[in-house]
């Protein structure tokens, strides 16, 4: 960490992102120069394509960016964290590498945030207008309704790749696989606010989705278990200086 903190981080997790990089670490400096101090950090999980040797080619007109690679794959979650670690910044965006998000909706959740009572440390966004397959929409209502109706976490879409968040209270949070869905649900369980914001979505860049929807419903109901015990088992308390 520096002694002198950014006031921004965006931090990408990728996997075999090569033909999406670029466009979307253009983007993101198009929609942050000018606006705030940040820096973007991509985290490489074990890639097996050229993203790498992409990201490096971009470092020339890049100067916010830095690369941080995993020695072994480890998923998305393992990687946000990963590059929230490494991040400098007070507050962290995330995006998913894949360009279905789109960088001009940052300065929107900065905008929320600064109007925002600061017992609010999660700003997620909300994909309104998906453009995913029917099967991938109706896959993810089906598991936001279960998952909304069993943690209560009044959230309508946790599957969003975008989302702002203060980078301490992050790091406060139990960590397990796949937690990155549960972001919500967690910081509420520590005791925050945390507010949905409608962003924009877009179609893949290119490459092919990492997830299918049998892998997600599987996974989903361990985890689903998971954070519900936590959130039973969770105790709250504020401390003061005697």
């Amino acid at each position: 960490m520096t002694s002198s903190p950014l006031p921004l981080s965006v931090v990408v997790p990728v996997y075999n992102e090569e033909g999406n990089v670029a466009p979307l670490v253009r983007e993101i400096i198009n929609a942050l120069r000018g606006v705030t101090a940040f820096e973007i950090v991509y985290v490489d999980d074990c890639s097996k394509d050229g993203t790498v040797a992409a990201l490096q080619a971009l470092k020339a007109e890049a100067p916010e960016l830095r690369i941080v690679r995993h020695v072994s794959n480890s998923g998305q979650s393992t990687a946000t964290r990963n590059g929230v670690k490494a991040a400098r910044g007070t507050w962290v965006a995330t995006l998913d590498g894949d360009g279905q998000n789109d960088p001009a909706d940052i300065p929107k959740l900065l905008a929320m945030r600064d109007r925002s009572p600061a017992d609010v440390k999660l700003f997620a966004g909300w994909r309104v207008n998906r453009q995913d397959t029917g099967s991938k929409r109706w896959a993810s209502k089906i598991a936001n309704a279960i998952r909304s109706r069993m943690l209560r976490d009044a959230t309508p879409d946790t599957g969003c790749g975008i989302k702002l968040f203060e980078r301490e209270a992050f790091l406060d949070l139990p960590y397990f696989d796949h937690m990155h869905r549960y972001l919500p649900a967690l910081m509420q369980r520590a005791g925050w606010q945390t507010v949905s914001v409608p962003v924009n979505h877009r179609p893949r860049g290119t490459g092919v989705s990492k997830y299918n929807n049998l892998n997600r419903a599987l996974v989903g109901i361990s985890d689903l278990r998971g954070v519900s015990w936590l959130i039973r088992r969770s105790r709250v308390t504020r401390v003061e200086e005697a």
